[in-house]
């Protein structure tokens, strides 16, 4: 029997519409229109012999077979893009502005660049460290290039993983036992604070604002010295605050959906589809 071999961009369009949950979705990540992306997942879907995507009408669901199957592609292209960099990666140059919150970076955006410096030494790379609500404005008028944000729609950039949120506060303050709870916020937009406000809403908890901050510093700052409780990621927690849950009068926080999002001008710029493409590689757990 004659199989027919599995072609790269086959296999970029088949990850592409799973990393970002459509088709339309997915044109931006490889470059092609719709319709050059629906003939190259029919012709994989005929190489492989099965169905490996349901389309919905607004998102696609991978079959049993589908699920199988991705896991070769990621490593089939993770294989494709190391072979790449070991002969072309040192006559990658260029810059990439890249923006990342404060809690992100350490933990989330280190093991990366820690990869992908030393192989490409003539890419440099503008980090910008700021909350998500301003990341994302920046992205969309293309002063930035990439950013590792907390999602604002779930239709946009790709899904890398969920990032929990706690309460935060100082057990030699205890200011979880106030009535009205005094509590520290990033900016009025942000996710955080609207996630904070929600789950008080719904214990029945009375609030009360008394420390703004858009920096996690200040957040920290503000739980240390017994201003009021907080909420954070749970990446950025100091080990030396306590965690707060329901023991403490304090329910639960919906989760960030953490993910990287790129701008229209940084099509077609390879030091950003390299930085990108290890971005996804090394943080993204499978959303399907």
């Amino acid at each position: 029997m004659n199989y027919q071999d599995f072609q790269i961009d086959w296999l970029k369009s088949f990850v592409a519409i799973v990393d970002t949950g459509s088709l339309s979705n997915a044109t931006m990540s490889v470059h092609r229109s719709q319709s050059a992306i629906s003939m190259q997942l029919k012709k994989l879907e005929n190489a492989a012999g099965c169905k490996l995507l349901v389309r919905g009408s607004r998102h696609s669901e991978l079959t049993s077979e589908g699920q199988t199957f991705l896991g070769y592609a990621r490593r089939i292209l993770d294989l494709h893009s190391e072979a790449q960099a070991a002969f072309h990666g040192e006559e990658l140059v260029g810059q990439v502005k890249l923006g990342v919150p404060d809690d992100y970076a350490a933990k989330y955006l280190t093991p990366v660049l820690k990869n992908f410096a030393p192989r490409f030494g003539g890419v440099e790379i503008e980090l910008y460290c700021e909350q998500s609500t301003s990341l994302i404005p920046r992205i969309e008028n293309n002063d930035l290039d990439l950013v590792l944000v907390s999602r604002d729609n779930p239709n946009r950039g790709t899904l890398l993983f969920h990032e929990p949120m706690v309460w935060v506060g100082a057990s030699q303050f205890e200011m979880w036992r106030r009535d009205p709870i005094p509590i520290a916020v990033y900016e009025s937009t942000s996710l955080a604070k609207k996630s904070a406000i929600n789950s008080l809403a719904l214990q029945g908890r009375r609030y009360k604002v008394v420390y703004n901050s858009s920096s996690l510093a200040g957040q920290i700052a503000a739980v240390e010295s017994g201003l009021a409780i907080a909420v954070l990621t749970q990446c950025s927690v100091p080990p030396h605050l306590d965690i707060l849950g329901k023991e403490h009068g304090l329910g639960p926080l919906e989760p960030m959906e953490v993910a990287v999002y790129r701008s229209k001008k940084s099509q077609g710029s390879k030091a950003v589809d390299y930085l990108h493409d290890l971005l996804v590689k090394t943080l993204r757990i499978s959303p399907l």
